[in-house]
């Protein structure tokens, strides 16, 4: 395949053999998109990606460019080109190679065999070729178009609109519903929590609001189920206390993130019950649910039958004697609770015993009749991250199986049937519903969203394990449901954010928690950039304190706020404080022709929810706008000559209205940085609406308020004291040997964890001797390693073994 997709498309760049060409990349593509669809994987070449899946993205990224240039019947090709298209690998090579700018920077070559998206734009062009390493060449119609959207001024701006309380749909505009994940209420939120649904989320409703689209924005706390009662155990609460504390704090932690919900509830409310239960008989109705006979173990003490985690004994695998109902923590293999060896009830410690019980399932196979087209239409008409497409193909390519949708508790929406009201709803039957039911708790008109799919516009936001109940099971349970619910159109998924070279663990201090961000004195609104800018996209990304100084320091303090800054304080020192006459050349003209194309990509990138790229145009603009105050010095030009002090005025005045803009392109980001833009620089509310040209907001005569830096520099003594405060006993890749950790005996939690750090750096060491490494920098792994396990031993209750040096033996 490579070989052959490299030969068509020299075929192409040479113009040879056209029409022969493109049926040729037709036969191609039909064949790529055969073998992704009989394979159903994610790769050419299997689960990961390979030389093979590089070689024939790059043949195809400089014809296409992006996979909604693919035929839309190809769905396997254009996920897995989307798939493709957003590794950073691949988005480098993009950026650096393939596309038309770097292209122009081999100009010699290029002349006498240009690439297809060269060739045609400069066949539309009329302006002269630019220096060789600039940007591509504007035409003249776009530096036209770009001087007549400024000259309107405000005026061509949309009016900014402000939906009525609460919001409702409207006929006629477009209603935007959104959700992210719901929380567990059990413990306090991560970082990677908070960027994978609830951070998303807030910044594509704030985009939409700024849009003008009537939005909606709904979440809450997940607060049934096994893990609450668990929680409450533990801490010697009821489960409705536990509920009570912990969504209390998240709202707390939301809060404190500027989190733009238009309601946050929770689960545990009679709407719950009632919509629940609704939508449970409808499917009992309609025959989509099946009983079944389940093995499980009953604690005849508590007269109870014991959920996974409230079994504790023998793991059948590795002996570990603490493993619980689900899953070892020693070994990490899943478990089901009647293997366990010597098995014990958690609340009691008496010896359960293996009896049947009856339970509800959701007949998932008659329902995949109904899913398979109705994941087929949204695929073909909404966004699905490529993730989400991957997991669903991945869950339905065997076929489905029926789903159990009871549990034996006490903790939970009550299943409304005679023989089964000693149970309540699995939680992943439940919670998803609880969607409807905190819209419920917003307003009495909820149906008005929920079950109005022609008029609303549904997005759910989540990390990438929570897709098969967002896409499959869920939706499964509305469409059988049948009552004309809205079904999800747009299924944004990330991959994980890790914590430096490890995961977050609150029981290690390992990594920055909700609750703990604001103890940093970093401001919440760079928690907020740092997070988008790192948004785990594509595949997972790690959040790092010297890379969150580093783009403090550079993005935001020396390109985006210098430059704001810059140019609020021209204003102030040269013009006594107004925005001064403008009058632009053409060099002016092709600069507000060059910002305007990157607003066009922001407003592209973030109707497609790709809010990482978004991010990265608005620092574009301000780096365009830092480059034109640099080029134009109107410092010097000020005390110049009438020409250079009109060419001062021009240019402070276009940088301000550049400030302007960047202060509403901000607001889904950094709404306490935008809003203090905003007020320094006394922009009218009205013209806070988001447009697709720039336009001149601030007028000649235009007075600006006290302009004052935006951000602050972040030293390497207050980062490395925060990596400290959060490093718990985290091994990090620095070269000297990990720092001895106080290791509490018996937690479950932190012995998985450093098994799984055990095996990780034993792993990396066994690899330092295998490419031959400097001894030296083996000997400090090693001693990594040798400090690892005596934790590990510390934690399963051991006397650590001191290693004996080689040659003698032990006495």
């Amino acid at each position: 395949q490579p070989a052959a997709s490299a030969a068509l498309y020299a075929q192409l760049v040479q113009g040879k053999k056209g029409l022969e060409a493109v049926e040729a990349l037709g036969k191609l593509l039909a064949h790529i998109e055969q073998n992704l669809s009989r394979r159903g994987t994610a790769y050419l070449a299997g689960d990961t990606k390979s030389v093979a899946d590089m070689v024939v993205w790059g043949t195809l990224f400089p014809v296409f460019q992006d996979e909604t240039s693919l035929p839309s019947e190809l769905q396997a090709l254009r996920t897995w080109f989307q798939s493709m298209t957003l590794l950073d690998a691949c988005r480098k090579a993009a950026d650096s190679v393939l596309m038309p700018k770097a292209l122009l920077e081999f100009k010699s070559y290029l002349q006498k065999q240009p690439p297809p998206c060269l060739a045609m734009e400069r066949a539309t062009s009329n302006e002269p070729e630019e220096e060789e390493g600039s940007e591509r060449a504007l035409t003249e119609e776009e530096i036209t178009a770009a001087a007549d959207a400024w000259a309107h001024g405000a005026a061509a701006l949309p009016k900014p609109w402000q939906p009525q309380k609460p919001v409702l749909p409207v006929e006629g505009m477009r209603n935007v519903l959104i959700t992210s994940a719901l929380p567990y209420v059990n413990n306090v939120p991560h970082l990677g929590n908070i960027i994978g649904c609830v951070l998303s989320a807030d910044t594509f409703a704030r985009y939409c609001r700024l849009r003008n689209w009537n939005t909606l924005y709904v979440c809450g706390t997940d607060e049934y189920g096994t893990a609450t009662e668990t929680k409450a155990v533990e801490e010697g609460l009821t489960p409705q206390e536990i509920c009570n504390k912990y969504n209390a704090i998240h709202a707390d932690i939301y809060r404190w993130f500027d989190i733009s919900f238009d309601y946050f509830g929770r689960t545990t409310t009679p709407y719950q019950t009632t919509i629940a239960q609704d939508i449970f008989q409808r499917l009992l109705a309609r025959g989509f649910l099946l009983q079944d006979t389940v093995e499980q173990l009953r604690c005849e003490d508590c007269q109870r039958f014991l959920a996974d985690r409230f079994v504790e004994g023998t793991c059948p695998f590795c002996s570990y004697e603490e493993a619980r109902g689900d899953q070892c923590d020693k070994c990490g293999k899943l478990i089901n609770a009647v293997e366990l060896k010597n098995p014990q009830c958690k609340l009691c410690r008496g010896v359960p015993v293996v009896k049947p019980t009856q339970h509800l399932f959701l007949d998932l196979p008659k329902l995949e009749e109904q899913l398979e087209p109705w994941l087929e239409q949204s695929w073909a008409t909404g966004d699905w991250t490529a993730n989400a497409r991957y997991i669903t193909r991945s869950w339905i390519r065997d076929g489905l199986k029926p789903r159990c949708i009871t549990r034996d508790l006490k903790w939970g929406t009550p299943v409304p049937l005679d023989g089964f009201r000693d149970k309540v709803f699995y939680v992943w039957f439940d919670a998803p519903i609880g969607y409807l039911s905190i819209t419920a708790n917003y307003t009495d008109q909820w149906e008005r969203w929920w079950k109005n799919p022609q008029q609303v516009d549904l997005y759910n936001f989540m990390a990438k394990d929570n897709v098969p109940f967002h896409s499959v099971i869920f939706p499964c349970s509305l469409l059988g449901a049948d009552d004309n619910y809205t079904l999800v159109n747009h299924l944004i998924a990330t991959e994980y954010l890790n914590y430096e070279d490890g995961k977050f663990s609150k029981s290690r201090g390992v990594g920055v928690f909700g609750d703990m961000a604001k103890d940093t004195g970093i401001p919440a609104d760079i928690w907020r950039f740092y997070l988008l800018y790192v948004r785990p996209e594509g595949q997972d990304s790690a959040f790092s304190w010297s890379d969150l100084m580093l783009k403090n320091n550079s993005e935001l303090l020396n390109n985006l706020g210098n430059f704001i800054n810059r140019a609020g304080m021209f204003v102030c020192k040269f013009f006594g404080g107004t925005v001064p006459n403008m009058v632009l050349t053409l060099d002016d003209k092709r600069f507000l022709a060059r910002v305007t194309l990157e607003l066009r990509q922001y407003h592209q990138l973030l109707e497609k929810v790709r809010l990482r790229d978004a991010l990265r145009c608005i620092l574009s603009i301000s780096r365009h706008g830092n480059q034109y105050i640099q080029v134009n010095e109107p410092w010097k030009r000020i005390k110049g000559d009438e020409k250079d002090r009109q060419c001062a005025g021009t240019v402070t005045g276009v940088a301000v209205n550049m400030a302007s803009m960047l202060a509403v392109l901000l607001q889904p980001y950094m709404p306490g940085v935008s809003l203090a833009i905003q007020r320094q620089l006394c922009i009218p509310p009205e013209c806070f609406v988001l447009s697709h040209d720039f336009t001149c907001t601030l007028p000649p005569g235009h007075r600006v308020g006290t302009v004052s830096p935006l951000f602050q520099k972040l030293e390497n003594d207050q980062v490395e004291a925060l990596r400290k405060r959060f490093g718990g006993g985290q091994v990090t890749s620095e070269p000297s040997p990990a720092p001895a950790t106080v290791v509490a005996p018996g937690d479950p939690q932190l012995i998985q964890e450093l098994t799984e750090e055990v095996a990780k750096q034993g792993n990396h060491v066994r690899q330092l001797k295998a490419n031959k490494a400097e001894k030296a920098q083996v000997d400090a792994e090693v001693a990594k390693l040798l400090e690892l396990k005596k934790q590990l031993a510390l934690a399963e209750g051991k006397s650590p073994e001191v290693p004996v040096p080689k040659g003698k033996r032990k006495k």
